[in-house]
């Protein structure tokens, strides 16, 4: 029971700190990414755009497969010797999750009355100014676009598990774990699993829908 307690307490830490670092790359990329195509003209921005929503839907098992084939031994980042790794998992759920908060956050600022946008630029806002002003305005929104994305990275498996390779003590998260220990025929310990994953899941959650409500009162 011990051994199961410190086993499932490792693996929950090392779910918090991948998932994390992920999510905080993530929320720094995909916000100034949506902003950036929100706000700017240029040349291939439909495309751009285009790749975002279909980054939205990237199947995980693909992810994976081109983030081992970079980071093998033989790849071009090979030399880094990152496969096997938590680095490589970050890097995995980061490329999940990036494009589907970029994708939100531009859905969120081109829904912004261009009016506003006119008047606050007629005001001499422009630069970080119009950026902050946006921010203020669709905050509950971008809020929302950061849970998609951390949604969107915890109950991944597939890719994870290619590129970590589900290694006890070094790169077992919560998902990977699950599927292993009901593939052994560790039925309990994987619903209790499950159990832990969905209450972290919650936890997280309801800490992000009550930052919303207070942004929302205030």
């Amino acid at each position: 029971m011990q051994n199961n307690f410190l086993e499932i307490s490792e693996i929950i830490f090392l779910t918090l700190k991948v998932s994390g670092t992920a999510l905080l790359i993530s929320v720094v990329f995909g916000i100034s990414l949506g902003f950036f195509v929100a706000l700017r003209t240029f040349p291939g921005k439909k495309i751009l755009v285009t790749a975002i929503n279909t980054g939205m839907g990237l199947p995980p098992v693909v992810v994976g497969l081109l983030v081992m084939i970079f980071l093998w031994r033989s790849g071009p980042l090979g030399f880094f010797e990152w496969i096997y790794t938590p680095i490589a998992m970050v890097i995995a759920q980061t490329i999940l999750a990036t494009p589907i908060i970029a994708g939100l956050t531009l859905a969120t600022i081109q829904s912004v009355p261009q009016k506003m946008i006119w008047q606050a630029r007629a005001l001499g806002a422009r630069g970080w100014d119009l950026v902050w002003l946006l921010v203020r305005e669709t905050k509950l929104s971008l809020l929302a676009a950061v849970m998609a994305g951390f949604g969107g990275i915890i109950s991944e498996v597939g890719a994870v598990m290619m590129v970590g390779g589900n290694i006890k003590g070094e790169t077992r998260v919560m998902t990977t774990a699950i599927v292993l220990e009901a593939q052994k025929g560790n039925i309990n310990f994987a619903i209790i699993l499950g159990v832990f994953l969905l209450a972290l899941s919650f936890s997280v959650n309801l800490g992000l829908t009550l930052i919303q409500q207070k942004v929302r009162k205030s």
